[in-house]
């Protein structure tokens, strides 16, 4: 039997784009013939989703997936929002969120992982290769607690737990869990339409806050404001500034009255003990994916020969 080495997988995962585990069984079952490896992959259709593998996928859904005390989201992109409504895709998705539970946010890892007599890797090969998209699992996360609840809340859900924005929200208390599991709930719809940015101003990334106070003081000077007055301006603006991105701080949205913070105090007397907020994430479809924009007059234009 012929040796297939790391490096013979490498080069045809980079030749086909299939994935490394389906690379792998091609070289085995060709006894490490490079050209019959890919002839095999063609056969077997893997081949099309390396032929699509250059599109840009910005769309598809967000999956969300939560039992108890845990909870992962993930991001499964497509080529088109059409896709989204395939039944298939869909299902494709609810698999990879329940996959994840099982073995934690890491892609890789998640690819590897069996369905049945398949990886999910191979599952997503074969959805590309059926409904003609590029497909990518672009990225997950997870949140655990030892004590409490892991709430979720999907926008735009077009089946249970699968939509265009997906929050999942950690929260550790004693307390009772269908009080808690409310509360839960309503913080993840918080956080969906309010995009917080951190908990609290402790978990800001320094160099935006650094930022923050740099334009601030910029503006003030340029208003000939004295640099000791321009300091207190500068902390009191800085105050709102968290009002604006911090969870905590934030106005609650089911009472705008009150600050998330107070909102969740307030809940303890229901929930019968304190109450954390240890995590949270938002994932809001194709954010950060630079889309590609096309003219479609000049695309059918240049079609027909004319310029």
């Amino acid at each position: 039997m012929a040796t297939i080495t790391a490096a013979m997988v490498k080069d045809l995962r980079e030749t086909t784009g299939v994935g490394m585990m389906d690379c792998k069984q091609a070289l085995a079952e060709n006894q490490g013939d490079m050209q019959a490896a890919i002839d095999w992959l063609r056969k077997k259709g893997l081949s099309k989703a390396a032929k699509k593998a250059g599109r840009v996928a910005a769309e598809g859904l967000i999956g969300a997936h939560t039992a108890g005390l845990k909870g992962v989201l993930v991001e499964v992109n497509s080529e088109t929002d059409f896709v989204a409504r395939n039944e298939q895709f869909q299902g494709l998705v609810k698999m990879v969120a329940q996959v994840a539970l099982k073995v934690g946010a890491d892609i890789e890892k998640i690819k590897a992982a069996k369905v049945g007599s398949v990886t999910v890797e191979t599952a997503i090969a074969d959805a590309i290769a059926t409904i003609g998209e590029n497909m990518t699992l672009r990225r997950a996360a997870s949140l655990e607690v030892t004590k409490g609840v892991v709430s979720s809340y999907v926008h735009n859900a077009v089946i249970e737990g699968a939509g265009k924005m997906g929050v999942i929200v950690a929260l550790e208390s004693t307390g009772e869990a269908d009080e808690l599991a409310h509360l839960g709930r309503q913080l993840a719809m918080h956080v969906a339409a309010a995009n917080p940015q951190a908990l609290d101003p402790a978990g800001l990334d320094p160099t935006i806050v650094k930022r923050e106070k740099e334009v601030l003081a910029d503006k003030y000077r340029q208003q000939g404001k004295p640099e000791n007055v321009i300091e207190k301006i500068v902390e009191s603006g800085l105050k709102t500034y968290y009002k604006e991105v911090c969870l905590l701080e934030q106005a609650f949205i089911h009472d705008n009255a009150k600050s998330v913070a107070q909102a969740v105090k307030e809940a303890e007397g229901k929930i019968g003990a304190a109450v954390k907020i240890t995590g949270f994430v938002r994932y809001a479809l194709g954010e950060g994916i630079e889309k590609q924009e096309s003219d479609f007059a000049a695309e059918v234009a240049a079609a027909s020969g004319r310029k």
